[in-house]
């Protein structure tokens, strides 16, 4: 029985190791995301500021046309 155990530890440690691989990968690309979501909090006033400007535009247009 113990030798069965024995037998299985390489096994053990290898799947360890992918686990941890697998773990690093993920912590990698939830770095990424957050990189992309503070670039994206970073957009945010200005895409607002063109679509008001987009806005007002149309309204001015509108005012024109009529």
């Amino acid at each position: 029985m113990q030798g069965d155990a024995l037998a299985l530890l390489p096994h053990a440690l290898a799947l360890s190791a992918d686990a941890l691989a697998l773990l690093s990968d993920a912590l990698a690309l939830l770095s990424d995301a957050l990189a992309l979501s503070a670039d994206a909090l970073a957009l945010l006033p200005h895409a607002l500021a063109l679509q008001g400007i987009a806005k007002f535009n149309s309204l001015r247009i509108n005012e024109m046309l009529y």
